[in-house]
């Protein structure tokens, strides 16, 4: 039946997905030419989002910050937990999970997503890990928040302050999965109504997808995974084919956009949710697709509103890269304080990337210098520092930018450094200024 289902998938997506031509990317400022260009999107959605993977630009937003339930997208905050839980050595990846009875009442049913898990059996930590994010497996995301937190509900409480410290500032959160409260049965809340699910923005899941991304990038070697197998060799063993139809050689692919991740999401109240990026040229972009249509199990609309983003994206923007060590306008010179020089040259810390549109020019993009409070004395650089010190942030904008960046800021913030060392001046040449400034 499975088999037949993802036959027929590939044929309504082969019928009825668009294309857009992208070109390859250039060095420093990277174009993207198109053979057919939109220069805007009509997201069919309820709401969307297009962000740069590494700052957070905004290059796309409809309905950002309008709160939606959001399935099982939830897993990625659920795995950015797991994450760092293995890379604090609170869990290893060979380390067996058992399976309570409440979490194995969940993976038996099979109207959700999910691989069998057996009350009282044990399963490695990466085997769990790899089924909740290629397979949306729900007993297993419980499973592992359990291992995490001791508890699903102390997993909810983990979840909700790491949600905050992400800046989500919109998120309900009620469970490790995004099932319904009714559906997670005993592991849910007895105080709530059995539709409440989790919900948040699509600004809300663009920060948690940038956040994980910039971690743990290592999580896209499993997203990228289009089938792998589960508990092979015995009687439970599964075929987990990725819901993501989007991944290279299934159903939604297109060749011209390198999709490698990350998370599907789908619900009676949800609709059909996708959270995606792709790498093109070296340029990664992440986008969020809120409340597509879902008529059927076979409707590939969320990966269509995602293609639409993703090109309107790649044909109307360019990056502009700016290497470690390099200036920017706006922030090539600081004043000095007590120093021999009354400036001193900066340079970026960082490797930084933007984009501008098309018609813009690089020229566009100015910075400003904030300097660290420690260093500071009067607005100016306080002498002595040393060659390569950091000394604050260049912050980064683009003129006639309207969307900016996640956060609801217009910049960016790079380290900012000297080239130089700033000494301090004698106290004869201080007190000269001094006498000076009086006058």
């Amino acid at each position: 039946m499975k088999r037949l289902r993802k036959f027929i998938v590939g044929l309504i997506a082969a019928v009825t997905l668009t294309t857009g031509g992208l070109s390859a990317a250039t060095p420093a400022v990277t174009a993207h030419a198109a053979t057919s260009t939109s220069s805007t999107v009509n997201l069919k959605a309820k709401a969307g989002i297009a962000v740069d993977a590494k700052t957070g630009q905004i290059l796309y937003e409809k309905n950002g910050s309008q709160a939606l339930p959001v399935a099982s997208m939830t897993k990625l905050l659920s795995i950015h937990l797991v994450l760092q839980a293995v890379h604090s050595g609170k869990l290893k990846w060979d380390q067996k999970v058992t399976i309570s009875k409440d979490i194995a009442k969940i993976a038996k049913n099979t109207n959700l997503s999910n691989v069998p898990l057996r009350a009282g059996h044990s399963y490695t930590v990466k085997a769990l890990y790899q089924a909740s994010l290629i397979y949306s497996a729900n007993g297993a995301v419980e499973a592992l928040g359990s291992a995490v937190a001791g508890s699903p509900h102390a997993f909810v409480t983990q979840m909700r302050a790491t949600a905050k410290k992400l800046g989500m500032t919109d998120a309900k959160i009620y469970n490790a999965c995004g099932l319904t409260n009714k559906q997670v049965g005993n592991l849910g809340y007895s105080n709530l109504a059995g539709s409440t699910e989790n919900a948040w923005s699509a600004e809300d899941q663009a920060k948690l997808a940038v956040a994980l991304l910039n971690k743990y990038p290592e999580v896209l070697n499993t997203t990228k995974i289009t089938k792998m197998w589960f508990e092979k060799g015995t009687n439970d063993a599964t075929k987990m084919e990725n819901w993501n139809w989007m991944l290279k050689g299934l159903s939604a692919s297109y060749s011209k956009l390198h999709v490698d991740g990350l998370k599907t999401g789908t619900s009676d109240a949800a609709g059909a949710n996708f959270t995606g990026t792709a790498n093109n040229g070296n340029n990664r972009i992440i986008t969020v697709v809120l409340h597509a249509a879902h008529k059927s199990e076979t409707d590939p609309s969320r990966f269509q509103q995602t293609q639409k983003m993703m090109s309107y994206v790649y044909n109307n923007f360019k990056t502009v890269s700016y290497q470690a060590g390099t200036s920017v306008k706006g922030a090539k010179t600081v004043t000095t304080h007590d120093a021999k020089e009354k400036t001193a040259k900066t340079a970026l810390a960082d490797d930084v990337k933007l984009w501008i549109r098309n018609d813009q020019v690089a020229s566009n993009v100015t910075a400003k210098t904030q300097l660290k409070r420690n260093l500071s004395q009067k607005g100016a650089l306080e002498a002595p520092v040393a060659k390569n010190q950091q000394i604050g942030t260049a912050n980064l904008s683009l003129k006639g930018d309207q969307l900016g960046f996640l956060g609801n800021t217009k910049v960016t913030k790079v380290p900012l450094k000297v080239t130089q060392s700033v000494e301090k001046a004698n106290v004869f040449v201080r007190l000269w200024r001094s006498i000076v400034a009086l006058f």
